[in-house]
């Protein structure tokens, strides 16, 4: 089908439009169109979206399904995946309908909260499948306006802080990004991304402000691009906005942000940072690591100390993170495929984590572990679900979350045992923040009164629920359906970083 991948990341636009030119009112008739009309247009994108999934060849490495328009004077309007991103897009069409799940039970400005999300969604599409640098970064700045005003208007307490926290940083590190974007142009005089993939990038030491620069232009790319991942994923010490934005973001909020939008940083690696930089990656990639293990263990180590269920899994996740990092930067095919596997699987997990601590705070209005206890009495099958996903965020045999672990591990073996070493402490620590959690939380003696009138998972939290629970054990036990789709790409990508860096090494050697 032509102009599919356009169909699927426009589709859920029109459903805003729609929303809101059609619906008026603020009535309970009124937001009950609005939510039905979100749900129905988020499930039809990910029917439609199953169509990529159908016509992708995994065996072929280059893009396809690409659409090439000419967009503005002399750029282009150019969309189109491969096997590093088509499993991302599907991701997020897979998790949006859960989310609009999510939000049932909101009734401010209903309308406007749906047309949000909806609008989000066609830009994170936008961004795992444009194929133009300066398309990419409109979308990928864009998708920052209505997390934005989600965190800031449906928020908690202290939203307006959070909001504005998680909005300069992420912007300033994309300003770095944006010059070394026009440094890109000039230098190569395109900004098509297939093309400068294959571009090679100047990596001769020059001096800047009286200081040598190793790798020259290509160094001061990376550390451009890595400024804005960086803060996205995020990594340590850029990644405090996080647990703030977590806390405060509604439920559906959270849920988008953990499972979608720090994947950004990471796919942005991937598509920039190796291919195109590879003489600065081989360079700095110890720096990137150590900073990695630094996150795993420091983040962990605090989420032992919160007493906010969010604050808890948010800085699990920026440990999490830090896998994906590791398996990037160790730059071999159990690292990559490890690292994308790690991002999909912890998309699943932590917002399935996110959704369980939603579903209580509905019901009892805090956040504080304190205040919960022996709840596996009062709401067993909650209590089930809610141990699959901890266990998961372990990384127990048997669950995605294994999976990915496990091959980033394998990978750091290869390329640095040190960090190999401090990373697989950082799964100890997890072990200990998660089961504290879950014990405190679920088991104990039902002693405070509050608790004993609480009801257990209704049938739209189950079939939010439903889903996550089968993708989570289904890759657990048959990790191929993502390898197998991913593998060849990956390949391709090391083959072409292999290939850039033997070309400018035979340069160096004929130079001298």
């Amino acid at each position: 089908m032509d102009n599919l991948l356009s169909l699927v990341t426009f589709l859920p636009l029109v459903g805003a439009l729609i929303l809101f030119v059609v619906l008026r009112g603020e009535d309970e008739t009124a937001q009950r169109n609005a939510k039905i009309l979100t749900l129905a247009t988020t499930m039809a994108t990910f029917l439609i979206s199953l169509g990529i999934l159908a016509e992708f060849d995994s065996s072929n490495t280059g893009f396809q399904l690409v659409e090439e328009y000419q967009w503005l004077a002399g750029l282009k309007y150019k969309m189109g995946v491969d096997g590093i991103s088509v499993l991302f897009v599907m991701l997020t069409t897979f998790l949006m309908p859960i989310v609009i799940g999510a939000c049932w039970t909101v009734e401010t400005r209903v309308k406007e909260y749906m047309i949000l999300f909806l609008l989000l969604e066609t830009l994170m599409i936008a961004v795992f499948c444009a194929l133009d640098l300066v398309l990419f970064y409109v979308v990928f700045e864009a998708g920052l306006i209505p997390m934005f005003l989600i965190v800031g208007i449906w928020g908690g307490k202290d939203r307006i802080y959070a909001a504005f926290k998680f909005f300069l940083y992420t912007f300033f590190g994309s300003v770095l990004m944006l010059v070394a974007m026009i440094a890109m142009w000039i230098d190569a005089g395109t900004t098509d991304i297939p093309t400068l993939l294959t571009h090679e990038f100047a990596s001769d030491t020059i001096a800047l402000f009286g200081f040598q620069i190793v790798g020259g232009m290509q160094t001061l790319l990376f550390l451009a691009f890595f400024a804005s991942f960086a803060v996205k994923l995020p990594m340590w010490p850029v990644h405090t906005w996080l647990p703030d934005a977590h806390v405060q973001a509604p439920t559906a909020g959270s849920v988008v942000l953990a499972a979608i939008l720090l994947k950004m940083g990471g796919y942005g690696f991937l598509r920039f940072s190796l291919p195109m930089f590879p003489d600065a990656t081989q360079l700095l990639s110890t720096f990137v690591m150590t900073l990695s293990v630094i996150a795993i263990l420091y983040t962990s180590l605090v989420a032992m100390m919160q007493e906010d269920m969010k604050k808890l899994i948010a800085y699990s996740s920026v440990a999490h993170m830090g896998f994906v990092t590791i398996g990037i930067f160790a730059v071999n095919q159990q690292g990559i495929d490890g690292a994308i596997f790690q991002m999909l699987s912890h998309g699943f997990i932590s917002g399935a984590l996110f959704l369980g601590v939603g579903v209580i705070y509905d019901r009892m209005h805090t956040r504080d572990i304190d205040a919960y206890g022996g709840l596996v009495v009062r709401m067993p099958a909650y209590a089930l679900v809610f141990m699959l996903f901890t266990m998961a965020n372990v990384g127990l045999p048997g669950t995605s979350g294994f999976v990915g672990e496990f091959l980033t591990l394998t990978a750091a073996f290869q390329a640095n045992t040190w960090v190999a070493f401090g990373a697989t402490g950082g799964v100890i620590l997890s072990a200990c923040y998660a089961l504290w959690l879950y014990r405190r939380v679920i088991f104990g003696d039902l002693i405070k009164e509050s608790l004993k009138t609480i009801k257990d998972m209704d049938n739209r939290e189950k079939a939010m629920m439903a889903p996550l629970v089968v993708m989570t054990i289904l890759l657990g036990v048959y990790p191929s359906l993502v390898l197998d789709i991913i593998g060849p790409s990956v390949a391709a990508l090391l083959d072409q970083v292999d290939v850039v860096q033997a070309t400018a090494a035979a340069a160096e050697l004929a130079h001298n």
